[in-house]
Order: structure tokens, then sequence, then C-alpha cells
């Protein structure tokens, strides 16, 4: 699944270790979302999508489950 994770990161100058202590997750599982490896549960989405201010379709491209 494709994020938008790492560019919203970037644009923020955060750490994958930032983002993850700022949402209550690990770095690994940061990292695993942002390269495809692991989907992250409802929750967590929501968690990320809360903290840059976007809607979880705004961070996540759910496409491919429509």
């Amino acid at each position: 699944m494709y994020t938008r994770i790492k560019d919203l990161r970037k644009e923020k100058k955060l750490s994958q270790e930032d983002l993850a202590l700022a949402v209550g997750t690990t770095r690994q599982t940061i990292t695993s979302i942002e390269t495809g490896k692991y989907i992250a549960s409802l929750p967590l989405a929501y968690k990320i999508a809360h903290y840059f201010g976007l809607t979880i379709e705004e961070v996540f491209d759910l496409s491919e489950y429509e």
C-alpha cells in the first residue's frame, strides 16, 4: 500500500523515531509501513493522519481496496 508518510515526515523534518514516539509505535513499524511491508491498523492510521492534520485517505492510498 502506498502512503505519503515518508514525504510528510520529510516536510516536517521528522525522523522515523520522532514520528513513532508521537503516535505510540516503534521506528520499525514506521519503516515497515513506509516500505509497504506492513499495513497500519485503523487506530494507528488514524493517529498518523491526525498527527499530520490530514484524513486517513489523504495519507494512505486505499484505491486498491475499492
